[in-house]
């Protein structure tokens, strides 16, 4: 495969990825200095799923949660996301690497 082949199909491979990403039901988080938003919330269990992230703050905020294996560094400003995969129902915590403190419950039913 030629290098050009090569980079036709790795771009046609990310937009098909987040043309998919999309269609995925979407949860917002907002993390502001220390702060999160929502704490709480309800997703589908065994369903792929959305969580879109904006870091509203003036420092970097980390969306972390280390029961769904996910984490998301993020400068002052940004907003980006991670795609959850078809989860068990239960109770995972996520919070702020950067603010420890701030912490939030997705509830997966």
């Amino acid at each position: 495969m030629t290098m050009h082949k090569f980079w036709v199909v790795l771009a046609a491979a990310v937009l098909a990825a987040g043309a998919h990403a999309e269609d995925l039901p979407t949860f917002r988080v907002t993390i502001k200095d220390g702060a999160i938003s929502p704490t709480r919330f309800e997703a589908p269990a065994g369903k792929r799923f959305k969580i879109e992230i904006t870091n509203a703050g003036k420092s970097p905020a980390e969306f972390e949660s280390i029961q769904l294996r996910k984490e998301k560094v993020l400068g002052p400003g940004v907003t980006s996301f991670v795609v959850v995969n078809a989860t068990s129902p239960g109770e995972y915590v996520y919070f702020d690497d950067f603010h420890p403190q701030a912490r939030g419950t997705v509830v997966v039913k």
